[in-house]
C-alpha cells in the first residue's frame, strides 16, 4: 500500500515565495496545485500517494478606515491584493484534493511602511500619506496548522506530512507528529529558516 501524504501549506509564506518568482501579479491557484505536484515528485516521495493539500490564509481584509495623515478613507477590500487573494482562495476551495484553512485578519491602527523607512532613512523628509500602511496581523493559521498536523498524527490518516513553511513557531506541531511515529518533510522553497526547523524535520526537500 503507498504510503500517504498531506501537504500542508502556509499560505503568506508560498505566496511571497510565488511571487518572486512572477513578481507581476499574486499567484493564482494553477500556481499553488503545480508547486504541490513539484513536491509530490520529488524522489523522497516516490510512489506515495497524495491524500489532500491544505492551504492556510486569511481572507483579505474588509474593513475601511481613513489614513491618520489626510483623514481620507480607504476601503481595504477593494484593493488589488485583496481582490487578488479572495480569487485566490476561492479558486483553491474548488479544485480537487485541495482544503482551505481560513485564519482571520485584524488592524490595530497604522505604521510606516518598510519601504518608506528605507527611503527617509537614506533620504530624509516629510511623511507623506503615502508612507503610512495599516498594522495587520494574522491569527489562527499556525494553530489549524498545528491542529491538523496533531489530528492527522492521532489518527494515523497519513503516513508522512510535508510542511511547506518557514515558521519555526511549528516545531512543537512537528515533535508531536514524529512522537506519533508521522514522517515529517520540510520544504522551504529555498528560504533561509532557522536551524530549530531543520533539526525537527526527518528530511529537508
Amino acid at each position: 500500500m503507498a504510503a500517504r501524504v498531506a501537504v500542508m501549506l502556509d499560505g503568506g509564506f508560498v505566496k511571497k515565495k510565488l511571487q518572486r518568482q512572477s513578481p507581476r501579479a499574486l499567484p493564482d491557484a494553477a500556481a499553488v496545485v503545480a508547486l504541490t505536484l513539484r513536491i509530490m515528485d520529488k524522489p523522497r516521495l516516490s510512489g506515495a500517494e497524495l491524500l489532500r493539500a491544505y492551504f492556510y490564509d486569511a481572507p483579505p481584509l474588509t474593513v475601511t478606515a481613513r489614513n491618520p495623515m489626510d483623514g481620507i478613507p480607504v476601503d481595504f477590500s477593494r484593493t488589488r491584493q485583496a481582490r487578488e487573494n479572495q480569487r485566490l482562495l476561492d479558486q483553491l476551495e474548488l479544485m480537487p484534493d485541495v482544503a482551505v484553512r481560513r485564519g482571520t485578519l485584524s488592524m490595530s491602527g497604522w505604521k510606516l511602511g518598510r519601504s518608506a523607512l528605507q527611503a527617509i532613512a537614506r533620504n530624509p523628509r516629510p511623511l507623506t500619506p503615502q508612507d503610512i500602511v495599516p498594522d495587520i496581523s494574522q491569527k489562527g493559521v499556525d494553530l489549524r496548522i498545528g491542529l491538523d498536523i496533531a489530528l492527522m498524527s492521532l489518527k494515523r490518516l497519513v503516513d508522512t506530512i510535508v510542511l511547506v513553511s518557514g515558521d519555526s513557531d511549528l516545531v512543537p506541531a512537528m515533535e508531536f507528529a514524529r512522537n506519533e511515529g508521522v514522517r515529517v518533510y520540510l520544504e522551504t522553497m529555498g528560504h533561509p529558516v532557522r536551524r530549530e526547523l531543520r533539526a525537527h524535520a526527518d528530511f529537508v526537500l
